[in-house]
């Protein structure tokens, strides 16, 4: 009896040591914070939009680069980064798990296609037109009148086609900004679409100065409604994903990353 009654009081001590020490466990491992990792891996995507995303000497750079860049090391992911056209690029996101994009803008008829990450640069949008065919607009109702270059599947194309402007008829839609401004130039369109600081590099790129050939016809404001440029995910993308990569955004934001390389680039 006595020998049964000390390995049944052994037991429970042991039973309650052990149940101590799995409880401090738990305990450090909530203590630690680890960051999620997404299962699958990241594709990302972009276009050829200077001075924004573009390719240098074979070199993927520009100011939206290098703040994702930034956002991936931020997130300790590594994660292919693929120039291409427009359209390639938001029909992959539109369609493909676990891919994100840049530099998109935020428009009411996107707002649910994709799942929102944030701003990572200001942009400005005008309808442009030739010094040396200067268009006076009003209002967006009067480029009715006349031909504008689009990019295929861009905000500024969407926007004209959501207000009943149409391809073939008072929008030519090519691949390439860089193909607008010559189109512009040469007199092959008489209006162009563009955020601000994307047609003055192409101008520059051309060996002209914006200032003396390109008149801003009128503003866009409600392209600019959002804050400007963005990242988003494609939809099905998990949510711990996104939320990791919001949370690396707003540190490279706090910790001074941001603001570096948008000073190197404006």
């Amino acid at each position: 009896m006595i020998l049964h009654s000390l390995i049944h009081t052994l037991g429970s001590t042991l039973r309650v040591a052990l149940l101590l020490c799995m409880t401090a466990d738990a305990a450090r491992a909530e203590s630690i914070h680890v960051e999620p990792v997404p299962a699958q891996p990241i594709h990302v995507v972009t276009e050829e939009l200077p001075p924004y995303n573009m390719t240098r000497d074979g070199v993927l750079t520009g100011m939206s680069t290098e703040v994702v860049q930034a956002v991936l090391k931020q997130a300790n992911m590594q994660a292919p980064i693929q120039s291409m056209p427009w359209a390639r690029a938001y029909d992959l996101a539109l369609h493909t798990p676990n891919v994100l994009i840049y530099s998109i803008t935020r428009t009411a008829e996107r707002e649910h296609l994709f799942k929102w990450v944030g701003t990572i640069a200001a942009s400005r949008w005008y309808l442009y037109s030739s010094a040396s065919h200067p268009v006076r607009l009003l209002a967006l109702e009067d480029a009715r009148d006349w031909q504008t270059a689009t990019v295929n599947e861009d905000v500024g194309e969407q926007y004209l086609m959501a207000r009943k402007f149409q391809i073939g008829q008072q929008l030519q839609s090519s691949n390439r900004y860089a193909f607008n401004y010559q189109k512009l130039q040469s007199g092959h369109v008489d209006l162009w679409i563009s955020d601000e600081l994307n047609a003055y590099y192409l101008a520059r790129q051309a060996g002209d100065d914006p200032a003396r050939t390109l008149v801003q016809s009128l503003r866009v404001p409600e392209l600019e409604d959002a804050g400007g440029f963005s990242m988003a995910f494609s939809a099905g993308t998990p949510d711990t994903t996104v939320q990791l990569f919001q949370k690396a955004l707003d540190t490279v934001r706090a910790n001074g990353t941001y603001d570096a390389i948008a000073r190197k680039w404006q």
